[in-house]
């Protein structure tokens, strides 16, 4: 599905259509779209749902928080589960989750119903991204992961671009309450698609090919009624840390981005619906260009220098500087256009991170991605409780719009330094690599026989390995 050489938008499309393991890359893509509709359709609709319900903006921030709060504790208990559940059956249990959360957000009242709902969804999408990082360890070669996670997470930064429009489109024909219900729906679909197409063990799919399989790593899979894995936990926490922490600084102005944006167009400059969504679209459209490239990046330099940490290290730093220069600009001025253009172009450089650092936990020890994954995007769940309460406080407490982008920019520069300082730059400086029991997250050259080689015991040497 994936080959060396980067694919052209027409042959990606052909190999997804025509391959297995393309097919099941596409929906782990069409799940990632999807789970981004049903998160940020309600900053669209904030501001219909504030002035229906009757909330200010603290009480919205705190709906719009009450997602975190689950998400964030079953980061990695999801992750845990995929990797000995298996993630075909954890994500039909997330996904029926998530979608009838999505249809109840149609029927809330007011706050406190507002509150339980995002919560539910906040259940439902915990262990989502986890669960797929696990599937993609073992449906995506060793050698092109930064691509598939930029990917796949383009497509999420799609749903950002798209889903103000089309949002705006259903509840002018169906109101606010009629939309949430219609995406709930479209939720419960991928579900029954996921539950019918995916298998945990590529093997076991009836439509993959020989040739198929001789490109992708042999990982550990749990097998029906076969003994679960014991999970390394203590190694796995040492290890991830870092990319935990860079992914907090990365998601405190994500979250800004996702929950407030609307809502920042439409009280700060006082633009309507239909022009706030145009605004919008243009901002997360530069995600999915940035998302896209920042894995192309990665492994681009991987397969031209060979050294695996470094390149993930070198396009997490260049992206958090450049977000945040591109951010400045919003401290200081007031004109709609170049806000419009200073917030794309951070948002652009922000989402280069995205590919290499969702590499990072399928190249530590591709058997425990979901559960190492899990405990980095624990940094975006606890993100996601205090930025958009904390931008909601800071705006009544305020009056200013200006004043909450100081946090960011804050922020950008400590993950920066978070990453020139703890991310490995060789193989051989891994976390903890002197260490025993430590994972290690280099990797051999792509040549490597049987990449992503299932580890044994507690031990977690490289991905592939060595």
């Amino acid at each position: 599905m994936f080959h060396g050489k980067t694919m052209t938008p027409t042959a990606y499309i052909r190999h997804t259509l025509t391959t297995a393991p393309g097919r099941i890359f596409g929906l782990v893509c069409v799940m990632y779209f999807i789970t981004y509709v049903d998160r940020v359709n309600i900053s669209t609709l904030a501001p219909l749902m504030a002035r229906d319900l009757h909330l200010s903006n603290v009480q919205l921030g705190l709906a719009l928080s009450a997602f975190g709060y689950p998400y964030a504790l079953l980061q990695i208990a999801g992750g845990s589960l995929a990797d000995s559940l298996g993630p075909r059956r954890t994500l039909v249990i997330s996904g029926l989750i998530w979608g009838v959360a999505t249809i109840l957000t149609g029927l809330v009242g007011g706050l406190l119903s507002l509150i339980a709902i995002r919560v539910l969804l906040g259940i439902g999408e915990g262990a989502t991204f986890p669960a797929a990082t696990r599937a993609v360890a073992a449906w995506v070669p060793s050698t092109r992961r930064g691509y598939a996670q930029g990917m796949m997470h383009s497509s999420s930064r799609l749903a950002n671009a798209l889903t103000p429009p089309l949002t705006v489109m259903i509840a002018l024909w169906l109101g606010w309450r009629g939309a949430f219900m219609a995406l709930g729906c479209v939720s419960l679909g991928w579900t029954l698609a996921w539950a019918f197409m995916f298998r945990d063990r590529p093997a076991s799919h009836p439509g993959v090919t020989a040739a198929e399989l001789a490109e992708l790593p042999v990982i550990d899979t749990p097998r029906t009624g076969a003994a679960k894995p014991s999970i390394p936990w203590r190694a796995l926490i040492r290890a991830m840390m870092p990319a935990t922490l860079i992914y907090f600084c990365y998601n405190w102005t994500l979250w800004l981005y996702i929950t407030w944006l609307p809502s920042f167009f439409v009280q700060a400059y006082g633009l309507n619906l239909k022009h706030t969504a145009i605004f919008s679209f243009g901002v997360f459209t530069a995600g999915v260009v940035g998302d896209t490239c920042g894995g192309l990046f990665t492994d681009y330099l991987y397969r031209r220098h060979g050294n695996l940490p470094q390149a993930r290290r070198q396009v997490i730093i260049a992206s958090m500087i450049g977000s945040m220069l591109c951010l400045l600009p919003a401290l200081f001025v007031h004109n709609l256009t170049a806000i419009g253009i200073a917030l794309s172009a951070a948002f652009f450089f922000l989402e280069l991170t995205v590919g290499p650092i969702w590499a990072i936990p399928m190249d530590m020890a591709p058997q425990y991605a979901g559960t190492s994954s899990g405990i980095m995007n624990t940094g975006s769940a606890i993100a996601g409780i205090l930025s958009p309460f904390a931008f909601g406080l800071i705006i009544d407490l305020s009056h200013s719009y200006s004043l909450p982008f100081y946090g960011p920019v804050v922020l950008l520069i400590v993950g920066a330094a978070l990453a020139f300082h703890y991310l490995p730059s060789r193989p051989d400086a891994a976390p903890g690599s002197s260490t025993p029991d430590a994972p290690n997250l280099g990797t051999p050259n792509p040549g490597t026989p049987n990449p992503g080689a299932p580890l044994s015991g507690h031990k977690l040497g490289n991905a592939h390995g060595h």
